[in-house]
Parts: C-alpha cells; structure tokens; sequence
C-alpha cells in the first residue's frame, strides 16, 4: 500500500548513507523533509549542506519532542535506538517506518529477504551471483551496502532484490513482504540495542511472520527458535539442515547437499564448496533454496557455488608467515560468530578478541578455547569484560593497537598455527567498522609477509 507523500512532514532520523537516501527519495516525491540529529551542527554540516541547500530542514545536537510529534510520518536510520520521542510519537498515532517498509510501499519487483544473527552478507551475496549467473536482473540491497529504497526508482517487475535486512531495519515495520524470506539462525546480539534477547528476536522475527500465503520462508532446521516460526508463518516453509534430514528443503547426507521436496536431487558434494567452516554450509544450503524458490536449476547454482570466493573479512586468509597462517574474520563481531570461526580450524589458534561490547556473554567461548586456544589477545573497550569471562581456560594478554597484537600472535604462534581476528564484538571503539578493523589488521600482516613487522 502506497502513501501520497505530496506536501507531508516527513522527519528523518540521522543522516548517514540511509537517511541521505531517503531525503533524496522523500523530496523527488514532493515531501517536507526535515532530519534530526543528535550530532553538533558543526560536525554534521559538511555532509548536511547538500540537502539544506535543497530545502532539507536539520535540527542538530539533539532531537526535540515536538518535531516528532508534528511529523505525518517517521522514518528512522538503521540503528537509531528506540527513542523516547519516537515512542511518544506512535503512541500518538504517527507512522513511524524503517526505509524498507517505505522502499516497500512503492518497489517494482521480488524481494528476497535475508536475516539472522551470522552469516546473512555471505548468504546474500552468494543468492545474488547465483541469480545473476542464471540471468536474473538480480540486485544486491540493504544492510550490506546498497539501501533498498535507493532502488525504488528505477525498479521493474522482473527485477529481485536480494536484500540484508538486520535486526534494526525490522524493528519499524507494518505491511512490508518479503516474496522469498531467509532466516538464518539466532544467538545473543545487539542487546546494547534492543532491551533483551526476546526483543531482539520479535524483531528478526518480523520477517517470517509478515510473509503472504504465496510466500516462501527458508528456515534453518538445526535452530529451534527459528524453526518454530514455521507453523506461525502463512509462508511455504523450506528448511535447511547439517544435521538431519528434511521433507523440504536441504540436507547434507554422507558429504553430500541433497535438495529433498519437490523434485529431489543432490545439489553438489560438500568438498566441493570453495568457503571453509562448517557454518558456510549452512549459508549455501540457504543460498540455493532461496535461488530454487525463484526458479533457478540445481545446475546452473551448483556452477555458482564452485566459483563463489567469499567475502573480505569472512574467514579471509590473508597470508603464512614462517608456517604460521593469519585469518581475517573481523565480521564476527558476535560471540556465536566467533565460535563458528574457530570450529573452522583443527589445530591451535592464537585468537585476537575484543572491541565495543554489544551486551554479548563471552563464557561460551570457554569450551572452545580449552580445546584450541594457544593464547588470546585482548583489544578494545570490552576487553576487561572478556578477561573476566575467560579467566582460566586460556592464556591472556592485551594489546593497545593492532600493530602489537598481531606481533604478540605472531611471537607466540608456532608453526603449523592460525593466528585469526574473530573479535566477537563491535568495532567502534578503535575502529570507524568492522572492515576499518579487517584492513588494519591485512596491514600489520603484509609488514610481516614483507619483513618490516619484526621477526620472532
């Protein structure tokens, strides 16, 4: 259900790459924009004047009561927090919508919709090459770089947006659908943001159950919390499964993906897949249901799957030095993610953790690091947080910059070791991202590979 946006007062909140796309999508619609920021003026007036100048109304350094309660429609940036103005506001009867559900009131063509606490940029990614070597006008949006309303214009019936929709992009929603929905797994995440686990999975869960009859869910079997969406959802439910085997969907059975359900057939054997870890099965079981929905062979994904060379900073190798080999996985910014890098290695790892906490429990990765751990190295805001949780189970030491933990790695790794970067938290603290934090740490190593980093 569209919305005439002719003459309205739409509020943006925030105005980074999101909220700058949909002040140019709000004014080619001849709405009345006006962005709230809690940033100073001052520091947010370089990237504002484009918009002033084209009758954009900012109001900086904080947010104001009554502008949200003015407003005929909110539109809030992905990782806004639930605001007490924003509250008061819908409580007062405004609209208040995330950019998708707008992108979704007036997009042309399917959208496949991605979710889950891991692996969504590498699920999405790969659904994106298999639909576009199939020939598919196939485009990649959301929360891995492109905003789906950024699209909306040019939009076509024919076209499919693969579309990485995390937890805050859910929270606002009312009427979006989603043709084809993945939900990939869930674990603790983002409790700096929404007030507890149960929050954070109603809002994940806003995808599943917003789907239409004609929809397909993809599933993941092995998670219980997931798979009890099933008989909630109006969707026809596809699950996947390293596991056990399924009705619908994906399995593995005896090294082998068999796609069970209509028309069964073995999709490819294991060994096959170019992605190390075992969770990557997981991400090309989801990758080739959603591509099945949408009508592409088992031969024509399994040709894309082979070719697939995964994502920087997702179990990047990065180099060997002296036998020692560096991974580059600085997307596992949660505890869960971690855990999945490590099980992704059968010998000792020299682990460097740490970062912004996002609220994560750290005691899980106990087990693992009893069994793998030759050391870790602390970094970041959290890392007395960690060293408490840890405490016992594994050697410790800290490092101020990246500079000297991969040097301490590198000094206490032995031949034949991985010295791996999964922090199992945010980056913001040292870092500007998660891929700011991924390139430093390439650059320290390539000081090794060159000499230049110092030796053992």
């Amino acid at each position: 259900m569209t919305m005439e946006l002719s003459g309205k007062n739409v509020l943006v909140v925030g105005l980074g790459r999101t909220g700058r796309d949909v002040c140019r999508f709000l004014l080619e619609r001849g709405a009345r924009v006006t962005v709230s920021e809690k940033r100073p003026g001052s520091e947010v007036a370089a990237e504002a004047a484009p918009w002033t100048e084209r009758g954009v109304r900012l109001e900086a350094g904080g947010h104001r009561p009554e502008t949200f309660l003015a407003a005929d429609l909110i539109v809030p940036s992905p990782g806004v927090p639930p605001l007490p103005e924003i509250a008061a506001a819908r409580a007062g009867g405004i609209p208040v919508w995330s950019e998708i559900e707008l992108a979704g009131r007036f997009l042309k063509g399917t959208v496949a919709g991605i979710t889950g606490s891991c692996g969504k940029s590498t699920t999405a990614t790969l659904t994106h090459k298999i639909l576009r070597e199939a020939g598919r006008r196939a485009f990649l949006a959301g929360n891995i770089g492109t905003p789906l309303i950024s699209f909306v214009g040019r939009s076509r019936p024919d076209h499919v947006y693969v579309t990485e929709i995390s937890s805050f992009q859910l929270y606002h929603l009312d009427s979006f659908r989603a043709e084809v929905a993945a939900f990939l797994n869930i674990s603790l995440n983002h409790l700096d943001w929404h007030p507890t686990f149960d929050d954070y999975l109603a809002s994940k869960s806003r995808l599943i159950l917003g789907q239409d009859r004609g929809g397909t869910a993809v599933l993941n079997r092995d998670d219980p919390l997931v798979w009890s969406l099933g008989p909630r959802t109006e969707a026809s439910v596809l699950g996947f499964s390293r596991r056990r085997r399924v009705k619908n969907g994906c399995h593995c059975d005896g090294g082998r993906l068999v796609m069970a359900g209509d028309g069964p057939g073995v999709l490819m054997a294991a060994r096959e897949i170019p992605l190390p870890g075992v969770h990557n099965l997981e991400n090309v079981m989801a990758a080739a249901l959603i591509a099945r929905a949408l009508g592409v062979s088992l031969p024509s994904i399994r040709r894309s799957v082979r070719s697939f060379a995964g994502l920087e900073h997702r179990l990047e190798r990065v180099a060997a030095v002296r036998g020692v080999a560096f991974v580059n996985d600085s997307k596992a910014t949660t505890v869960s993610a971690a855990r999945m890098a490590l099980a992704s290695f059968r010998g000792k790892v020299v682990l460097i953790l740490g970062g912004k906490d996002k609220g994560d429990d750290f005691r899980p990765l106990r087990s693992d690091l009893r069994e793998k751990g030759r050391l870790v190295i602390l970094i970041g805001q959290a890392k007395e947080k960690i060293r408490a949780a840890l405490a016992g189970s594994v050697p410790l030491a800290e490092a101020g910059t990246m500079r000297q933990a991969v040097r301490l790695a590198f000094d206490a790794a032995r031949r034949g070791d991985v010295v791996l970067l999964a922090p199992a938290c945010a980056s913001f603290d040292m870092f500007r991202n998660f891929e700011d934090r991924g390139r430093a740490f390439k650059r320290e190593v390539r000081l090794l590979v060159r000499g230049e980093g110092g030796g053992r």
